[in-house]
């Protein structure tokens, strides 16, 4: 019916404005991982699995706009956005990572991220959920639902330059010495107490009722 349903975990259903939650997983539409490719990208910026799983390097961590990360040594930048005025100035305006020379390792339009977020944003209902691994995996969910309606592709540059929205992926290359085996896993997340900033009606409804 239009509407984007997505759910956050949460260890209890009276406190859910602190969770982290997944908006969206575009992968990047250029820069060195379109162009190289996403094995070349991880053995410049990736690094050595933390947990010493052996021939793995992982590409990780919350990179977030104007700070250096210390694993992957790339900054997020926001090419083409007025952060005073909360617009864009530039038709090939971007996300970007940048690495110590300048050279843009992945970035993703704001055009490919306008379309992906408007598609899937306009509406949206977050619904919190608490699991249960033993004996069996199991879902439980709560019946105070946030919904957003009404969004702004700039609404979301604009928490993204105050580091309230941040990317934080999970890409890894197993088999490094081998057989390459890549996995992709970009991610733009923001935690949900974060939410009403992002569309211009917010509510939250208790569907119990």
């Amino acid at each position: 019916m239009g509407w984007e349903v997505k759910q956050f975990g949460v260890t209890n259903f009276n406190r859910t404005k602190s969770k982290v939650i997944t908006l969206m997983t575009p992968e990047p539409t250029d820069g060195i991982y379109k162009t190289e490719g996403i094995e070349y990208f991880v053995r410049n910026y990736g690094y050595k699995d933390k947990n010493g799983i052996p021939d793995r390097l992982n590409f990780g961590g919350v990179h977030k706009v104007g700070e250096k990360h210390h694993l992957t040594n790339l900054t997020m930048q926001l090419i083409g956005f007025d952060v005073e005025s909360g617009k864009i100035r530039n038709a090939n305006g971007r996300i970007a990572l940048l690495d110590e020379n300048e050279n843009e390792a992945a970035s993703w339009s704001f055009s490919s991220m306008l379309k992906h977020w408007n598609r899937k944003h306009n509406q949206a209902c977050y619904v919190p959920s608490l699991s249960e691994i033993k004996p069996k995996r199991k879902y439980k969910y709560g019946n105070e639902i946030i919904l957003g309606t009404g969004t702004d592709f700039q609404l979301f540059l604009s928490q993204m330059a105050i580091g309230n929205i941040y990317y934080d992926p999970g890409i890894k290359l197993e088999n490094v010495s081998t057989k390459p085996k890549p996995k992709k896993r970009s991610q733009f997340r923001t935690k949900s107490g974060f939410l009403p900033n992002l569309y211009k009606q917010n509510e939250v409804i208790d569907i119990a009722e």
